[in-house]
């Protein structure tokens, strides 16, 4: 159906205005979280709150930095999702693998429904018994603690992502490496990991990101400030009276900046890799 020429423009400003309230939508809380952060105490705590900055500090940066165990807290942050990231990357090209090409065994199907199901129960019902089973092999307070359970709760999902890459690749690449003698551990690195580094950036942005935002299980299992992560950290700028809501906002500018930097520079992958698998024939 033709349309005129201003009805099409009258459509696509409508669609702009509509993609930039959404953008400004989203980003309006992440705007706000660097203008407190830059706030001098008396603004942060007026009746009326605006974006206007009279008089921006850096002092509430400098405090965190320099006042309380912030880096120490990035530093067991970066350790443990770079561990479980690469635990989980691991376990789920081998358990993906298996899940794309022996499907024709009942054990593996039953597999799959297994870690489908394991999606469906909520972390918080397993707190307690996660804990119990810590504190019995000795682990509280420790980054062993935090691996395991963030490598158990995001081991499902990326193996369901390599799944439905390895879906999509044919048969005919695996039997031309086995007439070349390709053993089967083989064919997964020299012949699918080259092909699958959109999808291998996906899996391990989303183990990463799913082990750097955890609050519960870093709370409950770390104690002490040697081994905190950053989530937890961060609310202890929350005291018992009073919230230091400035340094509050800067520490969590500083925790989002690795983020956004790797989306910058990954986000070609990321849509690649998400989009993997999603379109056969």
């Amino acid at each position: 159906m033709l349309i005129s020429r201003s009805k099409q423009r009258f459509l696509t400003l409508l669609t702009y205005a509509v993609l930039i309230g959404f953008s400004v939508y989203c980003l309006f809380p992440f705007l706000w979280m660097l203008a407190t952060s830059i706030k001098p105490d008396a603004e942060i705590r007026t009746v009326n709150p605006t974006f206007w900055i009279s008089a921006p500090t850096w002092k509430h940066f400098e405090n965190v930095l320099h006042g309380s165990a912030f880096l120490t807290f990035f530093k067991n942050s970066v350790f443990i999702s770079a561990v479980t990231t690469g635990a989980s990357l691991i376990i789920s090209i081998f358990a993906g693998y298996a899940l794309s090409r022996f499907v024709r065994f009942r054990g593996v199907k039953l597999f799959g429904i297994a870690m489908l199901l394991s999606q469906m129960i909520p972390g918080v019902l397993l707190l307690i018994p996660l804990y119990l089973v810590m504190k019995n092999l000795s682990l509280i307070n420790t980054y062993s603690s935090l691996i395991l359970a963030y490598t158990t709760f995001t081991v499902p999902l990326c193996t369901f992502m390599m799944k439905g890459f390895f879906d999509s690749v044919p048969f005919e690449m695996e039997e031309s490496a086995e007439i070349d003698g390709c053993s089967r551990v083989g064919i997964i690195f020299r012949i699918l990991m080259p092909v699958s580094l959109p999808s291998l950036v996906a899996t391990s942005l989303f183990a990463f990101l799913n082990a750097w935002n955890e609050f519960m299980f870093g709370f409950v299992f770390i104690n002490d400030e040697e081994h905190r992560t950053l989530t937890p950290g961060i609310s202890l700028f929350k005291g018992l009276y009073q919230t230091d809501w400035g340094s509050m906002m800067a520490a969590s500018v500083m925790s989002v900046l690795p983020v956004v930097i790797i989306f910058v520079f990954l986000q070609k992958f990321l849509v690649e890799g998400m989009t993997a698998g999603a379109v056969k024939g």
